[in-house]
């Protein structure tokens, strides 16, 4: 560890090589640095990684869990109870939410919010200054675990810069929600949502045009 430390709880661990930002705060019972435990069928790949990597400032908060191989940047705060895996690349600045899981590969943009019990699930890549609502879904595998021909598709969703998720909603595997799009509460994406639009449904159907004084460039700060 390096850097001057705010604050470790007693009951928190941190596993060895994990780096420390200064003035990083980890709270009673999380767990930072922890390497993976993998199943014998697992599809998540078996290496050694490097270690965790905790920008400055960064709050890893009551009972949450950080992987190693993984890099938080400055001012990141993890919620009670959220976990997020290994080999992912969180920005300065986001937010993930109490309980929300965070899977593998997964890289979350600056200014990003991922709210209370969301899951992110893995090979997702999300951009700056997004929204995630609570209890949003995403997925990235058609096939449910079944043909070989799934490995070769896996991919999560990919969010664009701006973009906001509705309570509930579920993402399917592969899509795109644009720059700017806003997807309401409870819709089953399951095809690319154009920038800029309003999809409601299910399956979700665009509505509308996101208003512009809406969008990021004309929000007041």
């Amino acid at each position: 560890m390096k850097g001057e430390i705010a604050e470790i709880a007693e009951s928190a661990i941190v596993y060895p090589g994990t780096v420390v930002g200064d003035g990083c705060r980890i709270l009673d019972g999380a767990v930072v640095g922890k390497p993976p435990t993998l199943g014998p069928r697992s599809t998540t790949k078996q290496e050694d990684l490097p270690p965790l990597e905790l920008g400055p400032g960064v709050i890893v908060s009551t009972g949450a869990i950080v992987f190693a191989g993984t890099r938080l940047g400055a001012g990141v705060i993890i919620g009670d109870q959220a976990c997020v895996r290994e080999r992912c690349e969180i920005g300065d600045d986001v937010v993930i939410g109490r309980g929300a899981l965070v899977e593998n590969d997964t890289s979350i943009g600056a200014l990003t919010k991922v709210q209370a019990m969301a899951y992110i699930t893995a090979h997702s890549t999300i951009e700056d200054s997004v929204f995630i609502a609570p209890c949003v879904q995403t997925t990235n595998d058609n096939f449910m675990g079944r043909t070989e021909r799934r490995h070769e598709l896996r991919k999560g969703p990919t969010i664009r810069r701006g973009a906001r998720i509705g309570g509930g909603a579920v993402l399917c595997p592969g899509i795109e929600v644009g720059e700017e799009a806003f997807v309401g509460a409870g819709a089953v994406v399951v095809k690319d949502v154009p920038p800029r639009m309003v999809v409601v449904g299910n399956p979700a159907r665009v509505l509308r045009e996101v208003p512009l004084e809406e969008l990021l460039d004309a929000a007041p700060s």
